[in-house]
């Protein structure tokens, strides 16, 4: 039998469906970030990034790169074992009750990502609850939907924030039987934010737990990062809230918080949790000086949040297609995967901007498009260089300024979500 044969075939199938992905090769510069080094065989000059997760540039605080080598050179490189095997090291203990004042939780774990924080502690949740139904939004992370999988446990599928829907799944399966409703804060690829309160208000009538992935808010929204469900005043309504280390916080790892009995369950059953090395003591400690900063400073906060509404209103104004948009995600449709591969080529090559192109699965065929996320280190000279930049792509490549036949947002939906709750909340 050969082999071979199936893995080429496999490739082959997602050359053909437009969707296979190419690793740009770059070397991040500590001090000149969003600057990076960008190799391409002998090639190699420095770029812009344009739609890192390092929302807030923590990655090169000089006080989290500080901390992170003061402990490895006291600690060493690595965890030495699984959490229970000798890999429990101090400054993991001191970021896990960090990370639990930061949501006004009991307990916190941590995981070695956030993909494996949602996958086992969905999964071992779920399997928990007898005869458990997860109820899932649509537009779910893939971490999640493989959690629910996982689990083993019935699963519904709610419309997109729709609360109708979700309600209508709850009244069927009744107030007597477990119930798990998974969902998130912030979706990234479209930017819109969840109806959290009235999904509280729903699992408190109906007899249901609530797990929060807040992955893309914490760090970014709250006076203190603990993110949307801080800002809104709803920490304290949400069962279990899951979040990264990898985004705001600038280094790396997953966590969930709840209550001392949910954690420790999930502590004591989950696989991905139990058999894997634990973090290092250097991206624990510099996680927890992260955290600690963005708990009292609200300077990047609040200079993201210019930049981001700054950045919208220049690509409005220039006729760009950017979707709707309540948050520091900016979409441009493109609506079509070649063009959009090509469009990242141009503004890579060319331009020295890059920007990985975001096509199917990610997002369903014919939404097509870049994902920018400005920083507050994306002055509006940087602004104002993306924006020639994409003029001279569209226009040579015939991208449509009005893709797929979407309109320019509203100036509604510029608006930066501020960092305590609106009125009524």
């Amino acid at each position: 039998m050969n082999y071979q044969r199936f893995f080429d075939e496999a490739i082959d199938q997602v050359h053909a469906e437009r969707r296979y992905r190419v690793f740009a090769d770059l070397e991040r510069i500590a001090g000149a970030f969003p600057r990076a080094i960008w190799r391409s065989g002998d090639r190699a000059e420095e770029i812009t990034v344009w739609c890192s997760n390092d929302y807030l540039g923590m990655g090169q605080n000089p006080k989290v790169v500080s901390a992170m080598q003061e402990a490895a050179g006291k600690m060493g490189s690595g965890a030495g074992g699984t959490r229970n095997i000798s890999g429990t090291n101090h400054p993991l203990v001191e970021l896990e009750l960090e990370l639990a004042d930061l949501h006004g939780k009991e307990a916190a774990l941590v995981f070695t990502s956030g993909f494996v924080s949602n996958e086992a502690s969905i999964s071992t949740i779920g399997r928990l609850l007898p005869n458990c139904l997860i109820i899932s939004d649509e537009l779910n992370h893939a971490s999640m939907i493989e959690g629910v999988r996982r689990s083993g446990a019935e699963k519904k599928i709610f419309r997109h924030n729709d609360v109708a829907h979700l309600e209508s799944i709850l009244a069927a399966a009744g107030r007597e039987r477990a119930k798990l409703i998974v969902f998130e804060s912030v979706y990234s690829m479209d930017g819109d934010i969840a109806p959290i309160g009235q999904i509280a208000d729903l699992a408190e009538k109906y007899n249901a737990m609530t797990y929060i992935d807040e992955v893309h808010a914490v760090g970014m929204y709250g006076l203190r990062g603990g993110g949307i469900t801080e800002r809104e005043g709803l920490a304290d309504r949400i069962d279990v809230i899951e979040g990264t280390l990898a985004k705001a916080f600038g280094t790396l790892g997953g966590y969930i918080t709840g209550s001392t009995t949910v954690i420790d369950a999930v502590r004591s059953y989950a696989p991905g949790f139990i058999f894997t090395t634990a973090l290092p003591p250097a991206i624990a400690a510099a996680t927890t000086v992260s955290i600690r900063h963005l708990k009292s400073s609200q300077e990047e906060r609040l200079a993201q949040q210019k930049q981001v509404a700054r950045t919208k209103d220049v690509l409005i104004e220039a006729g760009f297609p950017v979707m709707p948009s309540a948050t520091h995600i900016v979409p441009v449709l493109v609506g079509d995967p070649e063009l959009c591969k090509m469009a990242t080529d141009r503004l890579l090559g060319v331009h020295g901007i890059y920007i990985q192109p975001i096509n199917y699965p990610t997002v369903p065929r014919g939404t097509e498009r870049l994902r920018i996320t400005p920083t507050p280190f994306h002055d509006d000279t940087l602004i104002y260089r993306l924006k020639d930049a994409l003029i001279e792509t569209w226009e040579a490549l015939g991208i449509p300024y009005g893709a797929a036949g979407r309109p320019a947002v509203a100036s509604s939906d510029r608006i930066i979500p501020l960092l305590v709750p609106k009125s009524g909340g």
